[in-house]
């Protein structure tokens, strides 16, 4: 078949190289316009127009799909559109302008956490499974009958970067199954069932820490905003972000109130509702990236409490 891809971020880029190194014909690749990056903001491809680029396939930049990306994409005359990860919603005409409509890759077991963050949402809530599933575009959000889904089993300790680049991988297998099928006239899609759940996409204040709730919704919260937004909390009205952090209830004499830090046995424990945890990796404001035991150490300090 003839393909449009749409995509930006890195998790996307395993489908398109899946995709590309198949029979069918990418005849675009649409992607979110060159972003300035880091601290000299020097303009910046997206990781799927860079790959696209190696590939040598035509790229369309648009930041929305108006009236000028929807007749550039039309004009392909494409059998089917694929979308993972875009960041931007294909409204009519465009929904319906391939032959098959357009299919898109989801990281979640729908319809567990439609909507722009799933993995975030799933190790949040301390999902023990997720997965991906390749459904038919609607005009309602993550809503269309699913073609296929595959399970996945959250890993210990995995953030959603880490996650999320699993994902990415299977579900480029996934994805790139459904399109054969749909070539061949042997796809199936069956309507969605079950209890829906929102993954809205997340902030900074998503990625506070509140230590008066258990551990085990601590570390949830910590893995699942990291690397993005990101995990901090407040100590002496100066932010300290999160990046590393693990179970310590086996620390023997670890008993510590909500938001208290310590270091014991070379490990900085800070309390929480139930079992303490231990900080591995931290970033203070202003500073480079440091093992928390480094921190602490600069702090020269028995004990510090987090601002409430």
């Amino acid at each position: 078949m003839r393909l449009v891809f749409a995509g930006t971020p890195e998790p996307a880029v395993p489908s398109l190289r899946r995709l590309a190194a198949s029979d069918h014909d990418i005849a675009a690749v649409v992607t979110r316009s060159d972003k300035p990056v880091g601290r000299k903001r020097v303009l910046t491809p997206s990781p799927v127009a860079a790959a696209a680029d190696e590939l040598g396939l035509d790229v369309i930049r648009a930041d929305r799909l108006d009236a000028d990306a929807t007749a550039r994409i039309t004009a392909l005359g494409a059998d089917l559109g694929v979308i993972v990860a875009y960041g931007g919603l294909v409204r009519e005409p465009l929904l319906s302008a391939p032959r098959h409509g357009w299919i898109n890759l989801h990281f979640s077991l729908l319809p567990r956490w439609r909507g722009a963050a799933p993995v975030q949402h799933a190790l949040i809530a301390g999902d023990a499974v997720t997965g991906a599933s390749v459904f038919q575009l609607v005009p309602e959000l993550d809503a269309g009958d699913v073609f296929a889904e595959e399970p996945f089993e959250v890993p210990q300790n995995a953030t959603a970067g880490d996650l999320l680049a699993a994902l990415a991988v299977s579900g480029a297998g996934l994805l790139a199954g459904v399109v054969d099928a749909i070539a061949a006239g042997t796809a199936v899609a069956s309507p969605q069932s079950g209890a829906v759940t929102i993954a809205g996409k997340l902030g900074d204040a998503d990625g506070a820490i509140g230590w008066n709730e258990p551990s085990a919704a601590v570390l949830g919260r910590i893995r699942g905003v990291t690397p993005e937004p990101g995990a901090h909390t407040t100590v002496e009205g100066a932010r300290l972000k999160i990046l590393e952090a693990r179970d310590a209830a086996s620390v023997a004499d670890a008993a510590l109130a909500p938001g208290e830090f310590a270091f014991r046995g070379r490990a900085v424990l800070v309390g929480t509702a139930d079992d303490p945890v231990e900080l591995v990796a931290v970033q203070p404001a202003g500073k480079g990236v440091m093992r928390a035991g480094d921190w602490w150490r600069g702090l020269r300090r028995e004990t510090l409490q987090a601002d409430s």
